[in-house]
């Protein structure tokens, strides 16, 4: 029987394809781990050897490799010999010694093997290769003596015998993810205007949000503690915001009510009531009191507003509890920020208008403090989509919007951590970096290779969008190809 590779034939390298042992080299390249094993003289001729093919893991192709060995049940025997950079030996040993046990990835209900967090479907199972596989692991080819121990095991094989099964083909398993990875409590988002913030914030839920079912409320997406600054908070224009299917009537609404120190009859609380009217006796308007405080000195951390009434909004039972809990006004380059806190967050339908009302709360306190605005932050406990009532239809549709924006370019926004100016040093053999924050030079980074570079730039932390740094990779690769060329005149 001959070995015929399913999958990545282009990444395996195949010695006898008549041969019964298969060689993993983990995270070792497969040329590093033949010049070991032909320094030691282990047959590596395609008549002679009993390897049948060498081919490196790196973890996540064990699935790939486990079919292939299905489908070639001539190979008797499975060696490990290389370095481990992961958890790629640990993960193959105990698929062979513990097996599978079921677990959930990212909201899907698949398996696992047994002590590792190495997700892999269940369509092929240890028992699969009972009595006809034997696992050795020989090491790693630096270890003293490590090749030698391995053809001193290729020789104490026994002879090659014939296989016991027929051939056996197993599709892979598509897995269809209810959510891609990320950390759900570590999202954070900066954006230019609220309606590029919120359009962001329905990506982000969209993509990666994770359904919990809340009693009562059926289903959500959710995720914790996002946190989303809004360099320049201002209304968005009547026809905007239209577009977008909110009616900027009700948001002038809401920011006349989120200023008032009235509550209405028919609820049980309102923000501006919380803010100007509910707590204390006497002056009971804590905009103003904080607005005078900022004032009188500006650098003061003392203005900070909770609209949470722990006795009545945790300790008893009485109905209603505000989701916005804290507003933080702080001082920052001479404008004044503002900070709120919310308890829990409706992104589809609440979160847009509420950074309306911020704003028309900002400015009342910039304004009487006798100061310009600043940026605008909202950080949400539990920040949720409602895939009820069409919910997740206009979520989609506004991830869509997003992303086409950002396929055509007009979603483009400029790092924070600043800008990268690239040339070659012919005379040098070096390739400069010049790190720029508004026009000001901050680090030169110099080095002779694009990895070189990467390493100070990751060090330093100096690049914070994704797509700024891949396209800095690629200037950088481009650099690297210009160096090289240029030294190859000189020579």
């Amino acid at each position: 029987m001959e070995f015929i590779p399913l999958h990545y034939p282009e990444k395996l390298e195949i010695l006898n394809p008549h041969g019964d042992v298969g060689l993993v080299t983990l995270w070792s390249p497969v040329k590093v781990v033949r010049d070991h094993l032909q320094r030691v003289g282990v047959d590596l001729t395609p008549d002679g050897s009993r390897l049948a093919v060498l081919g490196t893991l790196y973890g996540e192709g064990l699935p790939e490799m486990l079919r292939n060995l299905l489908y070639n049940p001539q190979i008797r025997h499975l060696v490990l010999f290389g370095v481990d950079l992961g958890r790629s030996r640990e993960n193959l040993k105990g698929f062979f010694a513990h097996g599978l046990e079921p677990t959930v990835c990212l909201g899907v209900k698949v398996h696992q093997i047994k002590g590792t967090h190495q997700k892999i479907d269940d369509a092929i199972r240890p028992e699969d290769f009972a009595g006809t596989l034997q696992l050795e692991d020989c090491g790693k080819p630096g270890d003293p003596g490590g090749a030698e121990r391995l053809r001193a095991w290729l020789e104490g094989l026994p002879p090659v015998q014939p296989a016991t099964r027929e051939r056996r083909e197993v599709p892979l398993v598509r897995f269809e993810a209810t959510r891609y990875p990320s950390d759900p409590k570590g999202h954070q988002i900066l954006a230019q205007t609220p309606l590029d913030a919120w359009k962001e914030v329905i990506h982000r839920l969209y993509r990666f949000g994770h359904r919990v079912a809340l009693p009562g409320k059926g289903d959500r997406l959710e995720l914790h503690n996002v946190k989303v600054t809004i360099r320049a908070p201002a209304e968005e224009s009547a026809q905007r915001l239209r577009e977008h299917g909110f009616s900027p009537e009700d948001f002038q609404r809401y920011q006349q009510g989120i200023l008032s120190a009235e509550l209405p009859a028919d609820q049980h609380y309102g923000y501006g009531n919380r803010l100007r009217g509910y707590f204390g006796a006497g002056e009971r308007d804590a905009l103003t009191k904080a607005a005078r405080m900022l004032k009188e000195n500006p650098e003061s951390r003392h203005a900070f507003i909770a609209l949470w009434d722990t006795s009545r909004d945790l300790m008893s039972d009485a109905p209603g509890h505000p989701c916005l809990v804290s507003l933080f006004p702080r001082v920052f380059e001479e404008r004044l920020t503002l900070t709120a806190l919310f308890r829990t967050h409706n992104a589809l339908k609440a979160w847009l208008m509420n950074v309306h009302g911020l704003i028309a709360i900002q400015r009342l306190l910039a304004t009487k403090s006798g100061l310009d605005s600043g940026a605008l932050t909202l950080i949400s406990h539990s920040l949720t989509i409602d895939p009820q009532g069409g919910g997740m239809e206009r979520a989609r549709t506004i991830h869509d919007f997003r992303n086409n924006e950002m396929m055509a370019g007009t979603g483009f926004q400029q790092d924070p951590h600043g800008d990268f100016v690239i040339s070659v040093n012919g005379e040098t053999g070096r390739i400069v970096v010049d790190h720029r924050y508004e026009g000001q030079l901050l680090t030169r980074y110099t080095g002779g290779s694009a990895e070189e570079l990467e390493r100070q730039i990751v060090r330093d932390q100096a690049i914070s969008d994704i797509a700024h740094a891949l396209y800095l990779g690629r200037e950088l690769g481009r650099a690297e190809t210009r160096l090289k060329s240029l030294k190859n005149a000189l020579n």
